[in-house]
């Protein structure tokens, strides 16, 4: 009688599929992951800016509610989250389009590569939002106060 690659015979002997607890983690696993979190996170981003853009269009009351809400505590961290995300995107996505030309695959040159993504990501964030509160009280109305 001949087997058949079918029935729990055939289940014994495949491969399982590596994960999490096959792997061990590396900078370039991170990135990876951190890619496709910022991507999610800019998607709830647009929708913030879309209600930032209704509020304004709503009239004084609403956009005082949401820029309130903006200038809050928690209102902060999620700009600053935002922005976080939108300056890792960015640079995971100038990293991926240089991986496209065939440059930079080899495993050093890889993790060097995303390593260099995620700290532009926070030097980056760090240095617009020191930026925006230094400018903010740097001038007023108008005017230069330093």
């Amino acid at each position: 009688m001949s087997q058949s690659n079918a029935g729990p015979a055939r289940s014994l002997v495949r491969p399982l599929s590596p994960h999490l607890q096959v792997w061990r983690w590396h900078v370039t696993m991170l990135g990876s992951i951190l890619h496709r979190a910022t991507g999610v996170a800019l998607y709830a981003g647009a929708a913030l800016v879309t209600a930032w853009l209704a509020c304004a269009a709503a009239g004084p009351t609403a956009y005082g509610a949401f820029a309130d809400f903006g200038a809050s505590a928690i209102g902060l961290l999620v700009w600053i989250g935002l922005t976080l995300s939108a300056a890792y995107h960015f640079a995971s996505g100038i990293r991926h389009l240089v991986w496209d030309t065939g440059v930079g695959l080899t495993r050093k040159a890889a993790s060097a590569a995303a390593t260099l993504s995620i700290w532009f990501a926070v030097v980056a964030t760090a240095g617009f939002w020191v930026w925006m509160f230094v400018s903010q009280h740097v001038m007023w109305n108008g005017r230069i106060l330093l």
